[in-house]
């Protein structure tokens, strides 16, 4: 294992999403106790789309910092890392290298985490950031939590805590299959299954996800689309007179609670769900409104026990910056 980082050493956090790359110039804060706790010093957003690559993004960053140059970062990225450091991901519009970016930049160290993974070790952060709740108890029990959001694609990470300090469980939930609950839901996937030979969950549950089923609810209908963006569906959908981007939205909040339920039930979730990330904060009145609770309750025989468990809606803002960089000094790099 890697020398611990020095207590005062600022480093890089980039969290890159498919649209947005969010990056912040981070130290241990002077007051932390046992668990990780960061202070930071700077942070900027960029567009993927406006630079040809992440080296290009991290390296404008750094000409911006003032005084010494952090020599040592961690990026939390969607995907699959290799063994010879690429990442297999399909939410980016260039190829994600961490050994190429650390040697073109000259840096000692730069370190990879999956992005919800990230998010997770920001856990301690997440209440500060509601946005809205959604249900169960103000309060959550101690025990996993569970941290969810669609955006490019489906994210999800479990935080459990332990005697020695919270550990987080990463996962490609978002590529599992796409459950059904309703006749409206198994006939939209056996539409998007006659030209594709799988259907993961976040072929639905990502803003992607939403202009796929906004399609073909449309084709369902016998109706020719009016969107082709999903901010256009969900600006629709909330300005009202638009029903096929009311019903697809509706539809969209409905299987988003209905794969919570299950996840909070697959991982034993007693400390609370967090909904973050995406274009969720833009329609959390829609959501609450929707069938999302209900769906996310209707399991049963368990229901009791979903109903204990806080449901909160959060800004993702500097979270992913956060969690990196939490994860960064937990593992003594």
């Amino acid at each position: 294992m890697a020398a611990a980082v020095p207590r005062a050493e600022p480093f890089i956090a980039a969290d890159v999403g498919g649209t947005h790359v969010r990056i912040g110039l981070v130290a241990r804060a002077a007051d932390a106790g046992p668990a990780p706790s960061v202070d930071v010093l700077d942070y900027r957003k960029y567009r993927c789309a406006d630079y040809p690559g992440l080296a290009e993004i991290i390296g404008e960053f750094l000409d911006q910092v003032q005084g010494p140059k952090p020599t040592r970062g961690v990026i939390a990225s969607a995907g699959y890392a290799l063994e010879d450091g690429r990442v297999i991901t399909t939410n980016l519009p260039w190829t994600l290298s961490p050994p190429e970016i650390r040697e073109r930049l000259g840096l000692k160290a730069l370190h990879l985490v999956n992005d919800f993974e990230a998010v997770a070790y920001a856990a301690a952060s997440m209440d500060a950031s509601e946005v809205l709740h959604l249900t169960g108890p103000r309060k959550a029990q101690r025990g996993p939590a569970l941290v969810i959001g669609p955006g490019t694609g489906l994210g999800a990470a479990v935080w459990i805590p332990t005697h020695g300090g919270a550990v987080v469980l990463p996962t490609e939930a978002g590529h599992a299959a796409l459950p059904v609950g309703n006749a409206l839901e198994l006939a939209l996937a056996q539409r998007l299954l006659r030209d594709r030979p799988y259907v993961p969950m976040e072929h639905f549950l990502s803003g992607p996800g939403l202009l796929n089923l906004y399609r073909v609810l449309c084709d369902l209908r016998g109706a020719t689309p009016a969107h082709a963006a999903p901010g256009d569906i969900t600006a629709a959908a909330l300005a009202g007179g638009d029903p096929l981007a009311h019903e697809a939205l509706s539809a969209f909040c409905g299987l988003l609670g209905s794969v919570i339920g299950d996840m909070a039930l697959l991982y034993g979730v007693q400390g609370g769900i967090y909904l973050a990330g995406g274009f969720l904060p833009q329609i959390g009145a829609f959501l609450s409104a929707s069938s999302f609770v209900e769906r996310y309750l209707n399991k049963g025989a368990m229901r009791p026990a979903l109903e204990q468990i806080p449901v909160k809606l959060v800004e993702h803002g500097q979270l992913g910056v956060i969690g990196a960089a939490n994860w960064f000094l937990q593992q003594r790099h």
